[in-house]
C-alpha cells in the first residue's frame, strides 16, 4: 500500500552516516552541535567566516572557522495557516522543531532573504495529507526544470 511508505528517513540515516564516515573520517565529524550564530569575516562583512554552536550532549561551546558556508537547516514548519480544519489542523509532514531560526541567523549575518514564501515540494498538492511523493509516484511523474529539462525521476520511493 502507498500509505506504508516511510517518510521520515529512518532507513537513509545509517546509509548517509556511513558514507560520511568513509569520505571525511570520524575525526572531522561532529554530531549534536546546535549552531546559534554565523560569524562574519572581519575584513569583509558580506562573507561568513565561521559559526558558533553548542553541544546538545556535552557542556561545551564550539567555534568553527571556514572558507565557505552552506546553510541548509530545514526552513520553518507551520509558518502558514492551513486551509483545512478539524483532523488536518496542526499536522505537518516536516519536523515541527524547524522553527525558522536559520532565517534569522542568515538575516543577522547580512544575507538577503528572497522568495521566502516559496515552498518547493513538487510532489505534493496543496493541503494534501498523503505521504510525500505519493501522488506523483502513482503516476511515475518526472520533475522538470523551468526550461523543461528532466531533473529527477519520482517514480520510485525506497
Amino acid at each position: 500500500s502507498i500509505w506504508q511508505i516511510m517518510i521520515h528517513g529512518e532507513s537513509y540515516k545509517w546509509i548517509v552516516a556511513e558514507a560520511a564516515k568513509k569520505a571525511l573520517g570520524m575525526d572531522r565529524i561532529e554530531e549534536r552541535i546546535f549552531i546559534v550564530k554565523l560569524l562574519n569575516d572581519k575584513n569583509d562583512s558580506s562573507r561568513i567566516a565561521g559559526a558558533v554552536g553548542f553541544s546538545t550532549r556535552e557542556n561545551k561551546v564550539v567555534v568553527y572557522k571556514f572558507k565557505a558556508c552552506l546553510l541548509a537547516a530545514g526552513g520553518c514548519v507551520n509558518i502558514f495557516r492551513p486551509r483545512s480544519v478539524g483532523e488536518g489542523t496542526g499536522r505537518a509532514w516536516y519536523p515541527v522543531w524547524n522553527a525558522g531560526s536559520t532565517y534569522s541567523m542568515a538575516a543577522e549575518a547580512g544575507a538577503e532573504l528572497t522568495l521566502m514564501e516559496n515552498r518547493f515540494v513538487p510532489t505534493r498538492f496543496k493541503d494534501g495529507y498523503g505521504p510525500v511523493g505519493a501522488i506523483t509516484s502513482e503516476f511515475a511523474a518526472a520533475c522538470r526544470s523551468t526550461i523543461w529539462e528532466s531533473s529527477q525521476r519520482v517514480g520510485c520511493i525506497a
